[in-house]
């Protein structure tokens, strides 16, 4: 965990197609760019700061975003998601976020992700499950 500082940076980009709309995916009439889609491609951002940099055994799971969505991106439209780490509280990870389109910035805010070991983790999913049942 030594190798994950503040200041590492992510980034992710896709272009919106029209499976990302907010139609396609139950999250609103107008065919441009749904929340949920935008929402993942800046968790891809906080992943590609840090995720090739965990220990063997670890990764990290998203447990809070605040972000905003303040621009509509129609279909064919690049969007680019940055993340920058900016705080560490034991094995909570804060990242500063970000999208733009290729117009304007969409999203800005803050997501929180926690590291765990996911063997022991996976375990705990398991436990839930048979309870489940």
């Amino acid at each position: 965990m030594d190798r994950i500082v503040p200041g590492l940076m992510g980034e992710a980009e896709m272009v919106v197609g029209t499976n990302d709309t907010a139609p396609r995916v139950g999250s609103g009439r107008i065919v441009v760019m749904a929340t949920p889609i935008m929402i993942t491609l800046i968790e891809e951002a906080a992943l590609a700061a840090i995720e090739h940099l965990l220990p063997e055994g670890k990764q990290s799971l998203g447990t809070h975003l605040d972000v905003s969505h303040l621009a509509a991106t129609p279909i064919g439209m690049k969007v680019t998601a940055t993340a920058e780490l900016i705080e560490i509280d034991g094995r909570k990870l804060t990242f500063k976020v970000s999208a733009r389109d290729e117009r304007d910035r969409i999203s800005e805010g803050t997501h929180q992700r926690v590291v765990v070991t996911a063997a022991r983790f996976a375990d705990r999913i398991k436990e839930k499950a048979k309870k489940a049942e």
